[in-house]
């Protein structure tokens, strides 16, 4: 085979189809490979970024200083409010399990509702499902408000 054959083959529409469908996958492949590392970065960067999570008790601690710092409190005004958000903060604990109660006491209504409406076919299917559900809810816990 000549030049001139191997010049006229590399005209021909087949060869032309066949670099641009070759340029397409090196175009796409750099794009994706840029796209991942944008990608990567921009979340690497935020959960670097995130601020960390702080215990009740820092929280307390760190709302005390803030105040102690805005209005001058006096180390006594700083153990009684304390023991004010240390309270509070215990009720809203209690108040947070009693709403959970509540809402087990409402969900466990509905389900039955359902339950009524379902064929004997459709319930071990309905079980089932709400077995995933509850180790869903139970593997990914609502954080507390």
């Amino acid at each position: 085979m000549t030049v001139a054959d191997m010049t006229e083959n590399s005209s021909t529409p087949a060869a032309v189809a066949s670099r641009k469908a070759a340029l397409w996958i090196v175009a796409v492949f750099i794009l994706g490979a840029a796209l991942g590392g944008v990608s990567g970065y921009v979340f690497g960067h935020r959960v670097s970024a995130a601020p960390p999570q702080l215990s009740d008790e820092a929280k307390r601690h760190q709302k005390i200083a803030q105040l102690t710092e805005a209005l001058n409190l006096t180390p006594a005004q700083q153990s009684q409010l304390d023991v004010i958000f240390r309270e509070t903060s215990a009720q809203f604990q209690a108040l947070h399990k009693e709403s959970d109660a509540q809402i087990d006491v409402a969900r466990q209504k509905a389900r039955d509702r359902v339950r009524a409406v379902l064929t004997p076919e459709q319930l071990p299917k309905f079980e089932e499902y709400l077995r995933k559900l509850d180790a869903e809810r139970k593997n990914h816990p609502q954080p507390p408000h």
